[in-house]
């Protein structure tokens, strides 16, 4: 009994190896989450300290699309607020787990907030809003695409707000509508 287990065994070793390499491939190199953004909308509430220029999307692909922004602050600013809330659409949409309100210019300096975190590091890169106050002159986002999510969503369509106070007034607001799905296999088989 002890030979023949050990010659199934060695003879099963190179497929045992073979199937475990080949899920470990699939678990890596396969893409789960899905996030496309679908509309971008933004609106100066006070145009003698802020201006758009554009506030665009751009696709690539039908499963790609890109954010441009281009704004000018006209006035220097040293207060910075910023509200991020996050929408579902449900029925409309309804709020949706975040609503947070932090000192834009602290945060820049030290990175203390997790939400925060999460939005300042996927766009820090592609942004000129990486630098601490003052906040003055021509402000960009360009070809703004990886959406890296590092939390489970539910599948759906939502919405992120942003609400910008300079001086303990709204100055502009940014909306950025998006679709996420959670499985990518769901997504093909819509396709």
């Amino acid at each position: 009994m002890g030979s023949a287990y050990r010659q199934f065994f060695t003879g099963a070793r190179p497929w045992i190896i073979f199937g475990v390499s080949i899920l470990f491939a699939f678990l890596v190199c396969s893409e789960a989450p899905f996030a496309k953004m679908t509309n971008a909308v933004c609106k100066s509430l006070n145009e003698s300290w802020v201006v758009f220029h554009y506030c665009r999307l751009k696709a690539y692909s039908r499963n790609k699309t890109s954010l441009h922004l281009n704004a000018t602050f006209l006035e220097p600013t040293n207060n910075v607020f910023v509200r991020i809330r996050v929408m579902k659409k449900a029925n409309g949409y309804k709020p949706f787990l975040v609503d947070v309100t932090i000192n834009g210019c602290q945060f820049l300096r030290k990175n203390n907030n997790p939400i925060f975190k999460i939005i300042y590091n996927m766009i820090k890169d592609v942004s000129t809003a990486n630098h601490t106050c003052p906040f003055v002159g021509l402000q960009t986002i360009s070809d703004f695409h990886v959406l890296k999510i590092p939390v489970p969503l539910p599948t759906g369509d939502y919405l992120l707000l942003m609400d910008c106070i300079f001086y303990d007034k709204m100055q502009f607001i940014t909306n950025v509508y998006l679709t996420y799905v959670e499985d990518l296999l769901e997504t093909r088989k819509e396709s």
